[in-house]
């Protein structure tokens, strides 16, 4: 067995953490899930010191790609994300970060004055193909 091989199967098959980071140039997507009701919140990305922030925090902290920078949810609006859990996937590409939310919301965009709970509001509607409101 190879090198790369074996890494594959200690990242599928082990327990280990072995975050691959290379795929996605130091990143790695992670899916924010309301822990309580099962909804998805938001998509976002961490490198190494983001994840390092989060376990440190207890709070989910995402590497900002726009501005190059550690970013922890809600560190101006309040709406804070406390983590429950971190589930890695199969070949440690993508977590799932299971949340509390602590504020009004988690997505950035607002309706009515108050942060939207979730950033994936709209659908597409398959006849049309334009965007419908789910909120």
């Amino acid at each position: 067995m190879d090198e790369d091989e074996e890494m594959k199967k200690k990242r599928e098959d082990g327990l280990e953490v072995l975050i691959d980071y290379t795929k996605g140039n130091g990143l790695v997507p992670v899916v924010v899930q309301d822990y309580s009701s099962g909804r998805i919140l938001m998509l976002a990305y961490a490198n190494q010191e983001a994840l390092e922030s989060t376990f440190e925090t207890g709070y989910a902290t995402f590497w900002k790609r726009s501005e190059q920078r550690l970013w922890t949810k809600g560190e101006t609006s309040g709406n804070m994300l406390a983590m429950e859990e971190i589930l890695v996937d199969c070949d440690q590409d993508a977590l799932l970060y299971r949340v509390r939310m602590e504020g009004e919301g988690a997505c950035h965009t607002k309706v009515k004055g108050k942060s939207r709970i979730s950033c994936f509001y709209r659908k597409i509607a398959p006849n049309s193909k334009k965007l419908e409101f789910v909120d």
